[in-house]
């Protein structure tokens, strides 16, 4: 029987055919027509394991910040201009386009013996546009996500037990 060779023991060639007691004797005949050599060897064996060492947690905060506003703003806004005429006209007159003005003839039937138009007045509607500046300080929201490590279970135990070794000395 064969024993693995650490170092210490020496080696010894088995001979199949001959006794154990034989062998421990260390017949030297035997060995030399049939040597044998008894090797050993060690394997790995490699596995992973998933072990949580933390957790993280991230929660999203909205902020306000102030921003300065400095920007033209168009402005648009319409004269009205009320003209009497009291003419007579013989069809409706069409609304016409004089420039920026826009001018609406407004007509009234009148009862003679006969009938007759009369331009009673006309409306002028003129557009005027200004600029001005305007400036404002206005709130704009942001967010920001913010993490936060959470220790496991594990590291909780293993901070605990460590504090559990911990020898308390007095101060000197």
């Amino acid at each position: 029987m064969s024993q693995p060779n650490d170092g210490e023991r020496k080696l010894s060639f088995a001979d199949e055919s001959r006794p154990l007691a034989d062998e421990r004797q260390g017949s030297l005949e035997a060995s030399i027509d049939n040597p044998k050599l008894t090797l050993l060897g060690e394997e790995l064996s490699v596995e992973k394991e998933a072990v949580e060492t933390g957790r993280v947690r991230v929660n999203k905060e909205t902020r306000t910040r102030e921003a300065f506003v400095d920007e033209d703003l168009l402005r648009e806004y319409a004269e009205i201009e009320r003209t009497p005429i009291g003419r007579q006209v013989f069809e409706a007159p069409p609304i016409r386009q004089d420039g920026e003005t826009t001018i609406i003839p407004i007509v009234e039937e009148v009862l003679y013996t006969e009938r007759r138009l009369i331009l009673k007045e006309e409306v002028k509607i003129t557009r005027r546009r200004s600029t001005e500046k305007f400036q404002d300080r206005v709130a704009l929201r942001y967010q920001e996500a913010v993490v936060t490590r959470v220790p496991s279970t594990s590291e909780l135990a293993d901070n605990a037990s460590a504090k559990r070794d911990e020898i308390v000395r007095p101060e000197e």
